[in-house]
């Protein structure tokens, strides 16, 4: 794994992908598998909470990885987000948004939203389980291809999970995927635990997986990682 700095330190070395992990990083709907400089030594990789100046190359990010990857394309009831990340991610208080850096390219993302799953299209158990407000759900953690298999994604999921910590209030931590998307179940497997399996339901449902993550700790970090974890942003609870 590329040793991965979390808010402004600059990350420094060089360390092959990590060992005994054979799907390499995945986002939260698509797989960072291998591609042609798998094991190659790299640096300059910086993860930090996204600024104003970042969201262009955040949204390039994400579209691109819906478009390319989950082949769905722009769906405005489900992509706002992407269009709007600054309302989505940075004005909550609760909300953020993580870039990774590469040589001044931002190629990596990840964010969490104050919401849970709604019912319909989900299940309305699986809604009822993780009410928003009190869930944190993990979203657009999405590599571009040519820096998946460093552990990026990795990464911003335990910064993510710190971050849920940090800002207090939340009791759940959910997220689902697409298993159709090469290597995103069995990442997410790697660090969750299932919650529903919508192809084991009558008709197939949505064909997701829905998931939920340990707090405190969601992942932590790889031997031989040279991780300086800071703080990527000291949210407050609002006042209610």
């Amino acid at each position: 794994m590329v040793p991965v700095t979390s808010a402004t330190t600059v990350m420094t070395g060089t360390v092959a992908a990590r060992a005994g992990d054979p799907t390499g990083d995945v986002t939260g709907d698509v797989t960072d598998g291998p591609t042609a400089g798998e094991g190659r030594a790299d640096t300059g990789y910086v993860l930090r909470t996204a600024t104003a100046d970042d969201l262009g190359g955040a949204r390039a990010v994400m579209l691109d990885t819906v478009y390319r990857d989950l082949k769905s394309g722009y769906v405005p009831r489900w992509h706002a987000d992407i269009i709007d990340p600054e309302a989505a991610y940075l004005r909550p208080e609760r909300c953020t948004l993580l870039v990774v850096e590469h040589r001044g390219e931002i190629v990596a993302t990840g964010a969490v939203r104050d919401r849970g799953p709604q019912a319909p299209p989900n299940p309305q158990w699986v809604a009822d389980r993780f009410p928003s407000g009190s869930t944190a759900q993990l979203c657009r953690i999405y590599v571009r291809p040519e820096h998946r298999r460093h552990g990026l994604a990795r990464q911003l999921v335990r910064e993510l999970g710190e971050f849920v910590v940090r800002a207090g209030g939340y009791t759940a931590l959910y997220l689902h995927t697409d298993p159709a998307v090469p290597g995103a179940e069995p990442f997410w497997r790697s660090l969750a635990r299932e919650v529903c399996d919508e192809r084991t339901l009558p008709g197939g449902g949505q064909g997701i997986v829905h998931f939920e993550l340990p707090m405190p700790g969601v992942v932590a970090p790889a031997s031989g990682s040279a991780v300086q974890a800071t703080p990527a942003r000291a949210a407050t609870p609002p006042v209610r």
